[in-house]
């Protein structure tokens, strides 16, 4: 398929005079031309109306156009391929190179390059110095820096903490001017079990209590809950949130297989970072993991860090369950991005070079992972194509937390949140509602 040229937009005036008026012309050769033109149209998918807003006269319309690149659905790829976007919104994805598009504003070669959809990371705890729990204000800040990493959009965690830091992230959650979009808050807490409750800190967990969820603003900013299901109470709130269209996400947990799947089908639909803290696999009694693996309605999250999981319990899940239902996440902590190799950031021991972040007893307390790195430690672990991989950091997580119809995918009508990668999986530039936030290519690459 190639693009259409400056000349079949020419007729738009008539197209638009006839969609205003609701008529025909009565001229046999006007009519001839406006059939023609129809069915030129149908051939490049346009609508009418497309073709008229195509014709400049609006004045508003921003175009950018991404071309000669390898390209990624993900899970269609083309080998050379463009994309056009329009207004913030993906307008068309072909087969084709297209050197140039009449009013494009920005061009984008991408030759040698990947382009897929951006980055969502589900459980991030802060970043760049910034903690969301001690500071939930600082979310703009961390969500500022993430487009360099290939991250489009993320849901900041708070973790267990004093009730009033919940009302004070819901409050905070705002989304900066070229930087990743907050789709939401994912509290991680208070309702974990103590005995495995990690980093958190004991003396905040709670039991599950539906008036303390009363509070969180009707849930119409949290998009995210994770607890633990074998507590008194937790399957009602588990239904509960699932009304209110909220992911439940068992984590934390000492659950048995048993309890697990009750908790599946009370409506939980996700397990936050399977294995790290909960009940061990084992062959008498499987535990929220063996459930987890088992359960094909179940997505589960993992942190491919390397430190959080063995690379052969990553290969274990990975043959077992398909891409659609693997999420990577981060769990990065304030040390992520930052520049020093070791350091504290309040009682946590940051080492780089191994990357930890643990607690003095040993205790494992987030990641410096950033989601570029998981991508290509998945690949590594796993000897998955670019393609599987892909979904896991995109498509699968947009799809958890119900944002499946509009980011995840290049589509047209999808959002228009784009990551150009080398062949090496490097972030080259990202792209968030149509707008080139982040660029680390050659400058003879673009064209304004």
């Amino acid at each position: 398929m190639r693009p259409a040229s400056a000349s079949t937009v020419s007729i738009s005036s008539m197209l638009q005079s006839c969609v205003q008026s609701r008529s025909l012309p009565r001229s046999r050769s006007t009519m001839l031309i406006l059939v023609v033109s129809f069915y030129a149209m149908s051939l490049y998918n346009v609508t009418i109306e497309d073709r008229v807003v195509m014709d400049g006269r609006d004045g508003a319309m921003k175009r950018l156009l991404i071309t000669a690149g390898r390209v990624f659905t993900p899970i269609t790829v083309l080998r050379v391929g463009s994309v056009l976007v329009e207004d913030g919104r993906i307008e068309r994805v072909f087969d084709t190179p297209a050197a140039s598009w009449a009013g494009a504003d920005t061009i984008i070669n991408a030759e040698g390059l990947l382009v897929a959809p951006g980055f969502v990371d589900l459980q991030i705890n802060g970043g760049f110095g910034y903690d969301f729990t001690q500071a939930p204000e600082s979310i703009p800040e961390v969500a500022a820096r993430l487009p360099r990493f290939g991250v489009t959009a993320f849901l900041p965690t708070i973790i267990s903490a004093p009730l009033e830091t919940y009302k004070r992230a819901l409050d905070a959650i705002t989304a900066p001017a070229g930087g990743a979009r907050p789709l939401g808050l994912h509290f991680e807490g208070p309702f974990l079990n103590p005995e495995r409750a990690g980093a958190h800190d004991r003396q905040f967990l709670l039991l599950p209590d539906a008036r303390i969820v009363q509070q969180w603003a009707s849930l119409e900013r949290v998009r995210m809950v994770t607890l633990a299901p074998e507590l008194p109470g937790a399957l009602e709130l588990i239904e509960r949130l699932r009304r209110a269209g909220v992911t439940a996400a068992l984590g934390h947990s000492q659950a048995t297989y048993a309890e697990a799947k009750a908790a599946f089908d009370a409506g939980a639909r996700f397990v936050t970072h399977l294995f790290n803290a909960m009940r061990p696999l084992h062959h008498r009694e499987p535990g929220l993991a063996g459930a987890a693996l088992e359960d094909p309605r179940v997505r589960v999250s993992l942190i491919a860090d390397g430190v959080h999981l063995h690379p052969a319990a990553v290969r274990m899940v990975w043959n077992l369950k398909p891409p659609k239902l693997i999420a990577l996440v981060t769990d990065a902590m304030a040390a992520a991005g930052d520049a020093p190799s070791t350091g504290r950031y309040g009682e946590i021991v940051v080492d780089r070079e191994a990357g930890t972040a643990r607690l003095p007893d040993g205790t494992l307390a987030g990641s410096i992972l950033t989601m570029d790195q998981a991508l290509r430690n998945l690949i590594q672990m796993t000897e998955c194509s670019p393609s599987e991989a892909l979904q896991c950091v995109s498509t699968t997580p947009a799809a958890v937390i119900g944002w499946g119809g509009r980011k995840g995918w290049l589509r047209r009508g999808y959002d228009a949140d784009i990551v150009l990668l080398t062949p090496e999986l490097q972030v080259v530039g990202t792209i968030i509602a149509g707008e080139l936030v982040y660029w680390a290519g050659e400058p003879e690459r673009l064209r304004r």
